[in-house]
This record gives structure tokens, sequence and C-alpha cells, in this order.
């Protein structure tokens, strides 16, 4: 096993030679190539005076500069700091002072808005991907047109950190989750032997670079040679394309674009054969849903989980396994999940009852970048970091995801979870996607409140879906209220904001 990321350039070149590794937006990659890339601007960014240790933040949408600029950075022995694209300028500046970033290497849309981060903070360089390169900014391009040799290859300890991904702070500023090398470098390895990726294997995938699941699919590339064919954004009749276009064999997504490709009008007309399975991972997927996949794309759908904690997946299940829907599987291989009581973390509880999920193992991460307590919070003495995750483990060792445990409703002294509502209401045959949150009342203290989208044509009211719930789910599950909306607030990922639903009310 390689001792760390900016290893990994060479070694890909080395083993697949001229084999096309990379596919974006119609230009094609062999590892040869970005390797030479990275080389390139590993030296260019050398020249300006990034050194080992140094903190360079990504902030850019997906693209092949994206893939570079974040091996050069690991190969200078330099740590990776990737941002979400949807992160304010504000937001940005928070993130570069806190991690002490000294550059930034960002798309063009993003720079203007960035430029006065160096005035605020220890960034020194602002650098620009693109021809139109703004005031004050460095040229990406030019950096590897210049043709610098790269630094000597460093030593680095596998232990050492490699990467600060910032978490959405959806519960106040964002914490940067430190991740070593070897965290990376085997959950990759190991997420790849469960689900059997290698050379034969090509993924479409339309998932931000900076999301951990993302950076799975990207490493699988380079170290087991896997084609991957990256979209900029998601769209749905773009991938059913790219699918039948380059004959791929995987697709890996969140669910909200399964529900979408579902009710894509191009999906009557897509030639999904060469496909011989597809992920599903970031938040949990009603079993309706997945079968409904499964139905029209006509191949397996395993759901996955994972956090940015860990550095990518924490569970699947093995592709020659059982594939038991409505769960995330069971544990990566080295690594440990157990159902803990959610008011003492200490004690596990018995196979079928509810409890937070937690893991253990070398994917874990180091902790939060200066912030002592919440790493205490999250991590316990003994290595078991806490998900946030409220589930159930059966006698197989695979888990069940009831919800997340901050988004639990207490209704009436009732524990409402609204994944499981979401569950019943993707049943509904009008419903295209569903999301619940809890509103404030005066009698019960919180109630479920369910936002959904109707599918295209599709007709259907608030209180015909209120009923259609009274038939599956007990009395005090129920959303009290049900309002129909064309879209409900998501992440970069597609995962649904739940805070944020109240944004929605009318």
């Amino acid at each position: 096993m390689l001792d760390h990321i900016g290893q990994i350039p060479a070694a890909a070149a080395a083993r697949f030679g001229d084999r096309e590794a990379l596919v974006f937006e119609g230009r094609s990659f062999s590892f040869n190539e970005l390797n030479d890339l990275v080389e390139r601007a590993a030296g260019g960014l050398g020249d300006l005076g990034i050194a080992p240790g140094d903190t360079v933040t990504l902030y850019a949408p997906n693209a092949w500069e994206w893939i570079v600029s974040y091996y050069a950075i690991a190969r200078l022995g330099a740590v990776i700091n990737p941002v979400n694209t949807m992160l304010t300028p504000d937001e940005v500046e928070y993130v570069v002072k806190d991690c002490g970033a000294t550059a930034i290497i960002a798309s063009p849309e993003k720079v203007d808005a960035i430029m006065g981060v160096k005035d605020v903070s220890d960034v020194r360089a602002i650098i620009s991907f693109g021809d139109d390169i703004a005031e004050g900014a460095i040229s990406f391009d030019g950096l590897i047109a210049a043709g610098i040799p790269a630094p000597a290859p460093v030593t680095v300890d596998p232990l050492a950190l490699s990467t600060i991904c910032y978490t959405s702070g959806t519960t106040g500023r964002p914490k940067g989750a430190m991740q070593s090398h070897r965290a990376v470098i085997i959950n990759v390895a190991m997420s790849c032997q469960m689900q059997m990726r290698g050379p034969d294997d090509i993924v479409v995938s339309a998932l931000p670079c900076p999301h951990v699941y993302a950076n799975v699919l990207m490493n699988c590339m380079m170290l087991f040679g896997t084609r991957l064919v990256l979209q900029r954004l998601f769209d749905p009749a773009a991938v059913l394309a790219d699918i039948a276009a380059y004959k791929a064999t995987i697709f890996d997504g969140v669910p909200a674009m399964y529900m979408f490709m579902l009710n894509s009008p191009a999906l009557e007309d897509a030639d999904l054969s060469s496909l011989t399975r597809c992920y599903v991972g970031g938040q949990t997927m009603p079993v309706p849903t997945m079968e409904a996949v499964e139905s029209a794309f006509k191949t397996p759908l395993i759901e996955l989980w994972g956090m940015t904690e860990i550095a990518g997946l924490g569970s699947t299940h093995p592709l020659l396994g059982s594939n038991k829907h409505g769960s995330i599987g069971c544990a990566i291989p080295y690594c440990e999940l157990r159902i803990a009581d959610a008011e003492d973390a200490a004690r596990t509880m018995p196979r079928g009852e509810v409890g937070e999920l937690m893991v253990r193992g070398p994917i874990v991460m180091m902790g939060y970048f200066g912030d002592e307590e919440k790493t205490r919070e999250t991590l316990e003495p003994d290595g078991w970091l806490h998900t946030g995750d409220l589930g159930t483990m059966d006698d197989d060792g695979c888990v069940f995801i009831v919800d997340r445990k901050k988004d639990m409703i207490l209704t009436g002294g009732y524990n409402v979870y609204p994944a499981e509502i979401e569950r019943v209401l993707a049943a509904h045959p009008a419903v295209a996607l569903s999301a619940v949150g809890k509103q404030p009342d005066a009698m019960k203290g919180e109630i479920a409140k369910a936002y959904v989208v109707l599918k295209a044509d599709a007709t259907c009211t608030e209180d015909e879906l209120i009923a259609f719930c009274r038939e599956s789910l007990a009395a005090y599950k129920c959303p009290r209220m049900v309002q129909l909306v064309s879209d409900v607030p998501k992440t970069s990922t597609g995962k649904v904001m739940r805070r944020e639903l109240h944004t929605l009310d009318v």
C-alpha cells in the first residue's frame, strides 16, 4: 500500500500507462497524461512557494483541473482543503482563516469574490482555472505551461495530515475534519474491495469532487484503474446519455439524483444495458424508490453509507453478498460498527434496538482542526466515533438507518423519525420526492410537516397524502401538515437539508 496520496499519480501511470483514465466534457486523459499534468502543476505550485505542510484550498466545481490540483498539492507534501462550491465568499474566508491556508485554487467564476481574502488571512496566492484570469490572480494553465520541474518527492508519514474537509456547518460554524493519508487510502482500497471495482469498470459520476463520496471514486480511478466519466454538474438527461455513450458499468449517486432520473422523459429511451450495478449514498433511500430504480435501470441498486469524518465509506454491501434493501450494509474491512445507547455511548444496544451508529477503525478522522472540544464530543477515548445517525443492527451485522439523531421530532412525548414518513410517501404513485421537517406546536411540542414534489403531470392533494400516510403509520407518526413544492433545499451533493425546509413555508 502507498504511504501517501502524493504517490498515487506516478503509481497509476506506472501501472496503467496510456489507458484512458478520465473523460471530462469530451476530453480524454490517460493515466500517463494525468501524472504529467500533476508533475507540472506541482512544479508551478512549488515555484510559488507552496511547501510541505502548507494548506491549499480548492474552491471549484468538477473539472479535470480540480483532480490535477488535488494530487499536485499532495505531491508537494502539502495539505488539501477541498471546500464546497456552495459556500459563500464569507464562508470561504472563515475556512481559509481557520485552517491557515496559504493559497486558494479556484474556478474563474469564484475568483473575483474572494480576492479580498488575501488582505485578511495567510493566503498569499489565488490561482485561477480557465483563460480569463482576474487581475491579481495567477493562471493555473500558465503554471502547467511553464514546465517547471516538480521538487523531489517528499517523505510523508502515512499517519500525517493529508486533508482538512469542512462539514456543512448546519449546527453552527463548519468544522474541519482532519484525515490522514492512511485513512483516505485505506478507505478507498477497502471500499473498492467490497464493491469489486477495477479496470473493467466505467463509472459515470456527477458527485461534487470536494465531497468524500466523489473522492472515493476519483481515487478508485487512480488506484485501481477504473475509467471515470465526470460531469461538471448533475443533469438527469446528460447522465443517462453518458451511461449509454460510454457503456458505463456503474453509476453512483445520491437519492435525489435517482428520483430526478426516474422522473426524466429521457429515461424512456435510455440505453442502460451496460450497467452491472448502481450505488446510492449520502442519505437513506426508501425501499419503494430503490425497487423502482432497479425496475427501470434493470440492474441492482446497492446502498452505502459514509461521512466526512471517516474519509468516505464506512459500510456497504459486498458485491457477491446479500443486498438488503433498506440497509446500508456492513462495515468495510478493518473497521467496526456498533449501535450504542444514544444517552450512554459505552452501552451497546441489543440487536434490533434503536441507538446511535458508531464507527471505529483506521478510517476515523484525527479530530476537528483547532477544535478540541468538538473533537472530544465526537471521538470517544477508545476510538469510537459518534456519527449522529440512529439505527439498528441485525444478526448479520447489517445496519438499518432510522434517521439523523438531530432530525428526530418529539411529538407529544413520542419519537417521530422523518425518514420513516419519507419512506411511506415515496410509495405514493404521484410522489417524486419528499422531505419531512419539524414545526413547533403549542400542544404537542413539535409536529411533522412534509414537503412534497409531485411527479411530472401527476396530481394529488395535501389531504390525500396525509390519508395515505395514515394507512401505514401510527397516528402520532403521520405528518400533520403537507405542502406541495417545486423542489426542496439540497446540498451540492443533492442531499436534502431538513433544517432549511422552513424557508419554504407559506
